[in-house]
């Protein structure tokens, strides 16, 4: 997890809390509508053809598919024998190599948690195989008949009026800053399938946490410096060797009320209960443990005094430990101390190159965009997206394909890199691309550094 430049970061790129939508029409992107029955859109290498399975080869195979279909309604058994043919179902792509069918078996066969409904649990699964564009980062409302006990949870029983009229009001005006997080989900379901319906197991279960043994040097080439890393992030581990260690995982204790509103109260458009589960457990790691769902706050830290999303360096902590593979993040634009943009560190070809080159390796890429804020004064507003592919239309144009878990619509929308790539702020890239034109310097080191560096210019 090398290389992230934290010049200005804290007071330029925000991910909490911003809106998609303040974005100027003129420079809307183009939705593009699939049927859920097939695959959305697939990058290059989503599925690979050495490792795909179609069929159902052992008696075990059958039972679990056979009861589990048994316990669907058509439409979801349909969804069912789309992940089979498609060759999801039978992926075993996860940390302790079970499949996508072991772990949906465990969601029916073993105890969730009291609050959560099993086959509401299916669902949901199967919704995301048949189209993983269905993850949002829209925020659930919370229904009239909870909004007391809620409130008094956020407030702490306060009878401050005040207090109680401000948590109403965040309540009912709350967007979440969970782009970042929504985007490391997309990318679990859509690159590492059997491990994000093994986290789905683990986190619907009673205890709501995954254990993830991961290779230290996902995090850092020295081992000392993983463990630092671990360690700082306040992320429960164990360490196995030089080379191993084993995490545990969990949403935030709020995370769980809002997970049981949704199994009952889901609205069309809002966070399904795994979204909720999903999206805290990566808020909590990059957080250091300090997200609140019921707010969508997190505490400041070393790295930013900001109480909303995650910071590109979180960001990029979290993608490392959650998919278990070394990610760089490279910064493409130079921001001044006032918020605006005043250059690039590379040059548009550089940058598309990088990109492209990245997804002919079979990885999406998590991206932080920017555009001006009108009602900041023009300061830059930012938002995490994730690019899946990239095409060239009848013009010669080219086209980058991405995902956006804050566009309300459940399919891939098309941004034309003319577009794109001067708003491009960071991109998350493997280390074997992001270091070619020069290595970068661990990014926890750049990090701290410009924190000790803030803090004595505030002293």
């Amino acid at each position: 997890m090398n290389g992230v430049n934290f010049q200005n970061i804290n007071n330029v790129y925000k991910t909490g809390n911003v809106q998609l939508k303040t974005l100027p029409a003129e420079n809307a992107s183009v939705r593009i509508e699939y049927p859920v029955s097939a695959p959305a859109f697939k990058a290059e290498a989503y599925t690979s053809a050495l490792t795909v399975r179609t069929s159902l080869s052992t008696k075990d195979e059958k039972k679990k598919y056979e009861e589990l279909s048994n316990e669907l309604h058509l439409d979801y058994r349909k969804k069912l024998e789309f992940a089979l043919k498609s060759g999801l179902l039978l992926k075993n792509n996860s940390n302790d190599k079970s499949t996508v069918l072991d772990n949906l078996y465990k969601i029916l066969k073993e105890e969730r948690d009291p609050g959560l409904d099993k086959i509401n649990i299916l669902q949901e699964c199967l919704d995301i195989l048949a189209n993983p564009y269905v993850i949002t980062q829209t925020c659930e409302d919370i229904p009239q008949a909870y909004k007391r006990q809620v409130i008094g949870l956020i407030t702490n029983l306060s009878e401050d009026p005040k207090k109680i009229a401000e948590a109403r009001w965040e309540l009912d005006n709350m967007h979440t800053g969970t782009c970042p997080a929504a985007s490391i989900e997309f990318d679990l379901a859509t690159k590492h399938t059997a491990e994000f319906f093994r986290m789905v197991e683990g986190l619907t279960s009673p205890k709501h946490e995954v254990v993830k043994t991961i290779q230290m040097d996902s995090l850092s080439e020295k081992s000392s410096e993983a463990i630092w890393l671990l360690t700082k992030f306040r992320t429960p581990h164990k360490l196995n060797n030089f080379d191993t260690a084993t995490v545990l995982l969990k949403p935030d204790e709020n995370a769980i009320i809002r997970a049981r509103i949704q199994n009952h109260h889901k609205d069309p458009g809002e966070r399904s209960m795994i979204d909720v589960l999903m999206q805290s457990m990566l808020m909590q790691l990059g957080s250091q443990q300090t997200y609140n769902s019921l707010t969508d706050k997190r505490a400041p830290n070393a790295w930013t005094q900001e109480d909303g999303g995650l910071i590109d360096f979180e960001k990029t902590y979290v993608e490392s430990v959650a998919e278990d593979k070394n990610t760089t993040s490279v910064i493409y634009q130079i921001v001044d101390e006032n918020g605006r943009l005043k250059g690039y560190e590379k040059d548009f070809a550089t940058i598309k190159k990088e990109l492209l080159d990245t997804l002919k390796m079979g990885h999406n890429i998590i991206i932080g965009y920017t555009w001006p804020d009108p009602e900041n004064d023009n300061k830059l507003a930012g938002h995490e997206i994730t690019i899946v592919g990239y095409k060239t239309d009848k013009n010669g144009k080219g086209i980058f394909i991405c995902q956006d878990s804050d566009d309300d619509v459940a399919a891939p929308i098309e941004m034309s890199e003319e577009f794109l790539l001067p708003k491009i702020h960071h991109a998350g890239l493997p280390d074997s691309i992001a270091s070619r034109d020069f290595k970068y310097e661990e990014s926890w080191k750049t990090g701290l550094d410009e924190f000790n560096k803030m803090r004595n210019t505030a002293a």
